[in-house]
């Protein structure tokens, strides 16, 4: 046999060999991919407290109560704020402005929605609208006092610009200067605050100041819950 027939009949087996030790050599992660070599990293999903309401009973306010996992110091006097040290991985899914407390006395605070009015009361059997911010705030440990009026003597008034998720908002409708009405704000979208409170008609609802009434009647806005 001449060496070109050899050459023709080994050719392609030496042509294959070399192919099939080429197609090894990955060059790209897609390669890697179909080949099953590289696998892509499976992108992990972190639980941010924030996220969870506050796992407390809502129905009775004085039984066992939730605490935020924050550092708050109530202070005894008038012009004084409960002060909130940041936690940037509880708070992750709030917005800059908002803070983790005030997001959690939202939430706790919508658990009371539909409940009747009651004047004195500070439960789901029924509440004023002091009674059911200090039952909100007591889930949490803050002590507030026990009427919008002197509710509205603590912590430091606040300019329409800079109100806040989680600020009292009071009224005065009684006719005269005196305020005899809180809520607690839920959002604030321009010029229209939206609040929840126990109002004597309806209950606790959401009602928001650009409703006639409650235009009329606004007086101030308070901040509690300060972040440092």
């Amino acid at each position: 046999m001449s060496a070109k027939k050899i050459f023709l009949l080994f050719f392609p087996i030496f042509l294959l060999v070399s192919t099939s030790g080429h197609s090894q050599i990955i060059t790209t992660k897609k390669e890697a991919l179909k080949k099953g070599v590289y696998e892509k990293p499976v992108e992990k999903k972190t639980t941010v407290a924030a996220d969870k309401p506050v796992s407390a009973p809502v129905a009775v306010a004085d039984k066992t109560k939730a605490t935020a996992t924050k550092n708050t110091k109530v202070v005894k006097n008038k012009k004084a704020v409960i002060v909130e040290q940041e936690d940037p991985e509880l708070i992750a899914s709030a917005a800059p402005t908002e803070s983790y407390i005030s997001l959690q006395l939202i939430n706790n605070a919508m658990n009371f929605l539909g409940v009747r009015y009651r004047g004195g009361g500070t439960t789901t059997a029924g509440m004023d609208c002091s009674g059911m911010v200090t039952a909100v705030f007591n889930l949490f440990d803050i002590k507030l006092p026990r009427s919008s009026h002197d509710m509205a003597l603590i912590g430091e008034k606040v300019d329409n610009e800079d109100i806040k998720k989680g600020d009292l908002i009071f009224f005065r409708t009684n006719g005269r200067r005196v305020i005899n009405h809180v809520g607690v704000v839920v959002e604030k979208i321009g010029d229209e605050i939206k609040f929840i409170h126990s109002s004597t008609s309806k209950g606790v609802v959401v009602s928001s100041t650009s409703e006639p009434y409650y235009k009329r009647t606004f007086a101030q806005v308070n901040r509690i819950i300060q972040q440092q």
